[in-house]
């Protein structure tokens, strides 16, 4: 019989790209695993089996260049990748051993191959279960096996792991080693960057020799356990349980402050841990994962930003229409007029825009450009209105004092301390505590959301707008979020109240990038006695976007329908809670509709429906925003997937563990440091 070590290998790692490649004082981690593995007697050759992916030919040129066989086949299919590469090179009984694990002893290989002869199996490994540490991982299985494993199994996940099948199965004369202790909870393998950490301080501890024998690394660890210390905390075999976007999420954990670019994405926010955290294509209400799982969006479609779905078609056309002819140029585009214009015959009131990419960039010029024209510094608010340092500075006085406007628990570290005492909050619907504001503070703008959680009451809109112009104060809508919703514009159309400024956002471009603000020529003519001014601005598609996207808007009416289709989720949810004897507090705009339980478990509650909701192919958590292509077959769907779901929240209220029925931590519900 013929012997043959087969090394799957590749570049492109989700945790920790080109790890068989990074250098270990020196020398590429791969060719210190070939050099370790080449000790063995038992084998006749070894051969490197990597994919097709153009990134791994570095690793295919140092391979061949130190003399060993290179073979590629499928980036998925790791089991089709073992067979091909077996039948090349004529091999009757492959030795497994991943790339990942420079440790491999020759030793412990040469002995599982003459206790695999001796016990005249299908498969023989030291993994199953586990006792040795984990690095040390050797499987030795014929090509039959194999070959049949292919032939009887199409799950993705066998074809990825090669040997699931095979051990579990039933169907395979299956044998193996196990260690005298059980070390298996000791790590010697290269996941991450901590592992690599780990790995590094083995070999530098006994450089220049490479051929230390595994007995010698646990001794080492035993009387060094620092060298060890990164990645002890990592689970076994995490990667298997991971799917692609869990990885990748964790990785980006390690560069990227926070993980993402905003908090609202953060895995934690939904299902720690499970959450598949990044998509590979969206359309319609749906959203495909990295590893090609199809989700309905049940949840927040982009933050609310897909109005119309994602992907629409005309919306997308006009954009790459606009890609094709050139984005950006010396010149201005001429969309940024068309759109103003648009904008302005909608909201007969204003007179000027100017335009931005992002929320928190359109508030913060619109704060710029009030100040200006009010000449004062002091802005009361009420409602969540970005990230920038005008709007945290509020927290500067008291840290909790945003708690009741969307985002508790914002530090206001960063924030210039002179910034203190410029912003005060106020609650919704209280006229008297902004009264006693103004009449104290020396106001020169109110900035609040038209309506967020409630409805006005008392006839609160027109008393603010009464007071404002009585004070000559700056009154700015922030319609960011609720604008296009319930109108076609600012929800303000709704109540009759004009501000003297209003921002756009969120639904205005249906996912590109682009808000406007847009006022009374008085007061936006201010913008020009200060300085706003960026590049990207300027670029095509985001206004190219908002004018095609109104386009669509004012035809279909989308306002109608999406605010139809959340009433009667928000109908649905009511009747779904009261059958299942659940109190529930609703919120939001009916096309943003939310709920949370009223509960002591609330935050476990939404856990538990995100999780189960994700089982069932459904993005969900406690919030709905609605797009047109959320038919009502798709929510009758959404609700029939989170009846029994309700059904298990009631069985916690009545007595049964709620952490039970979890997989994983409790989602956050706010802003949490994450590492």
């Amino acid at each position: 019989m013929k012997f043959i070590a087969i090394v799957q290998a590749r570049m492109g790692s989700t945790r920790l790209p080109n790890k068989v490649m990074k250098s270990i004082n020196g020398v590429p981690m791969i060719e210190l695993l070939l050099a370790r593995l080449s000790q063995s007697k038992e084998l006749d050759q070894i051969v490197v089996a990597t994919s097709i992916d153009i990134k791994n030919k570095p690793l295919i040129e140092h391979v061949l260049a130190l003399g060993y066989a290179c073979e590629q086949g499928s980036e998925d299919d790791v089991l089709e990748r073992y067979v091909s590469t077996a039948n090349l090179h004529q091999a009757d009984v492959i030795v497994r051993i991943t790339g990942d694990c420079p440790m491999v002893d020759p030793n412990l290989v040469d002995e599982s191959i003459r206790l695999f002869c001796l016990e005249n199996v299908d498969y023989f490994s030291n993994i199953n279960p586990p006792s040795y540490p984990d690095g040390l991982d050797i499987e030795v299985v014929t090509l039959a096996a194999l070959e049949q494993a292919i032939r009887e199994s199409d799950k993705p996940f066998d074809h990825e792991h090669v040997t699931p099948y095979i051990r579990e199965s039933g169907r395979f004369n299956s044998s193996g080693i196990q260690n005298n202790e059980d070390l298996s909870a000791l790590r010697w393998t290269v996941d991450e960057q901590a592992d690599f950490e780990v790995i590094t301080n083995i070999f530098t501890h006994f450089a220049p020799e490479i051929h230390f024998t595994w007995q010698q690394i646990l001794e080492l660890q035993r009387i060094k356990p620092d060298l060890f210390a990164a990645n002890q905390q990592i689970i076994r075999n995490e990667g298997s349980l991971m799917d692609n976007g869990q990885k990748l999420w964790k990785r980006a954990k390690q560069v990227i402050p926070g993980g993402n670019m905003l908090l609202s994405k953060r895995s934690e926010m939904f299902l720690p841990n499970l959450w598949p955290s990044y998509y590979s294509k969206a359309k319609g209400c749906k959203v495909w994962d990295l590893n090609g799982n199809e989700f309905i969006d049940m949840s927040i479609m982009g933050i609310g930003t897909n109005t119309l779905g994602y992907g629409h078609p005309e919306v997308d056309a006009a954009v790459m229409q606009t890609v094709s002819a050139g984005n950006m140029s010396t010149l201005n585009c001429p969309e940024e007029v068309y759109l103003a214009e648009k904008l302005i015959d909608m909201h007969p009131w204003a007179d000027m825009v100017r335009l931005a990419r992002s929320g928190g960039e359109a508030n913060a010029i619109a704060i710029r450009i009030a100040r200006a024209a009010s000449g004062k510094d002091k802005v009361a608010i009420c409602g969540y209105h970005g990230w920038h340092d005008w709007y945290l500075s509020s927290n500067l006085s008291d840290d909790n004092s945003l708690d009741g406007h969307l985002l508790p628990g914002l530090e206001p570290k960063g924030v210039p301390r002179n910034l203190k005492d410029t912003v005060f909050p106020f609650n919704y619907n209280n006229f008297a505590e902004l009264e006693g504001l103004v009449n104290t503070q020396d106001i020169g703008v109110i900035k609040m959301e038209v309506v967020r959680n409630m409805e006005p009451e008392d006839n609160f809109l027109q008393k603010v707008r009464n007071l404002a112009t009585k004070k000559n104060i700056v009154l700015i809508f922030d319609e960011c979020t609720s604008g296009f919703r319930e109108t076609f514009g600012g929800l303000h159309k709704k109540y009759g109240v004009e501000p003297d400024m209003a921002m756009f956002g969120k639904a205005l471009g249906n996912g590109y990038g682009i808000t406007a603000i847009i006022g009374r020529c008085e007061v936006m003519e201010a913008a020009q006695s200060t300085f706003i001014s960026s590049t990207f601005w300027t670029e095509r598609i985001g206004p190219t976007a908002a004018l095609k996207s109104l386009e669509v808007m004012e035809r279909t009416k989308s306002w109608e329908i999406i605010t139809h289709t959340g009433l009667e989720i928000s109908k649905q949810l009511k009747l779904l809670a009261h059958q299942h004897g659940l109190d529930i507090n609703q919120w939001g705009l009916p096309s943003l509709t939310g709920y949370t339980f009223q509960s002591d478990n609330a935050l476990a509650y939404k856990t538990l429906v995100t999780q189960e909701m994700l089982a069932k192919g459904y993005l969900a958590s406690n919030s709905v925003y609605v797009c047109t292509e959320h038919t009502p077959e798709i929510v009758n769907g959404y609700f029939d997937a989170l009846n029994p779901i309700f059904g298990l929240i009631k069985e916690c209220e009545e007595g049964r563990d709620i952490l039970s029925l979890l997989k994983g931590p409790i989602c956050h519900s706010g802003f949490n440091r994450l590492n």
